[in-house]
């Protein structure tokens, strides 16, 4: 069982994580790796430990203790958990943890892309993707959907924020992940170079419709999806083999980035 600390103030450093430190800082842009995220709820908390995350603490009500996270701390003795009254910790952290448990994990060193894409037939690329909550729901329906993998721009927010790992609901711990170095033309093609053939989502002229057959005929399919406000840019569009479209119906032009991405992993699987 782990090292059970009862609080009777908010003034432990050690609770910086869970409320004090922005995103960036807990995340440490300089060397990820020495960073840590937030992972909430017994679910997510035991897929991250399943995928070789280590915590550095947890936070939750004594009653979780016993209870829901009872098999985690387990798992992890001697980590510190960090307990008190409801009000307590609805004063440190700013809500009530209505999941109840919370924790503190060290992050781990990207993987690099060929082990990524390793076995790789299909993938979803997803450039400039902000919205952490789009980002979550993304990587879910990439796991759910049988993607093989998914590639980060670095300017997309951090599949782990708090936020993109809890809609994910801890899928972005099952599925294969890294951050590509560069998108438009560079990373387009390091991906064509592994093999793959790239589809843009995009609104122009010449799109493909989703179920074109020359889409399935592909053997090894990257799926690029844009930001929510402007889409890929012209130069990424460009430097991809085909645009891809999901016809609309009753004068609707565009689907929210993550419903589009649900339905292109449905519809492009192998």
């Amino acid at each position: 069982m782990g090292n059970v600390i009862h609080l009777e103030s908010l003034d432990d450093p050690a609770l910086d994580v869970y409320a004090r430190l922005t995103e960036a800082q807990i995340r440490n842009r300089l060397e990820p790796e020495k960073g840590v995220f937030i992972a909430e709820s017994p679910k997510v908390i035991r897929l991250a430990l399943d995928a070789g995350y280590a915590p550095v603490s947890f936070l939750m009500e004594e009653k979780h203790i016993e209870g829901d996270a009872k098999e985690l701390l387990l798992r992890c003795p001697g980590v510190p958990v960090y307990t008190g009254e409801r009000a307590l910790l609805k004063e440190l952290t700013g809500y009530a943890l209505t999941r109840g448990v919370l924790s503190a994990m060290r992050r781990k060193p990207l993987p690099a892309l060929d082990a990524v894409l390793s076995g790789a037939k299909r993938v979803a690329v997803l450039d400039g993707i902000t919205d952490a909550s789009n980002l979550g729901a993304i990587t879910r329906s990439a796991a759910a959907l049988n993607v093989d993998a998914v590639l980060f721009s670095p300017t997309c927010c951090d599949p782990l924020n708090r936020r993109a790992v809890r809609v994910s609901m801890g899928t972005v711990f099952q599925v294969p992940w890294t951050v590509l170095p560069a998108l438009a033309g560079d990373g387009i093609a390091l991906l064509r170079e592994r093999g793959f053939t790239a589809a843009a989502m995009a609104l122009v002229d010449d799109s493909l419709a989703m179920d074109d057959p020359r889409l399935k005929r592909c053997e090894k399919l990257a799926v690029v999806l844009g930001t929510e406000g402007d889409g890929l840019s012209k130069e990424t569009i460009a430097a991809c083999d085909f645009a891809v479209k999901i016809p609309m119906a009753h004068g609707v032009d565009s689907l929210n980035v993550a419903a589009a991405s649900a339905v292109a992993f449905w519809e492009l699987r192998r």
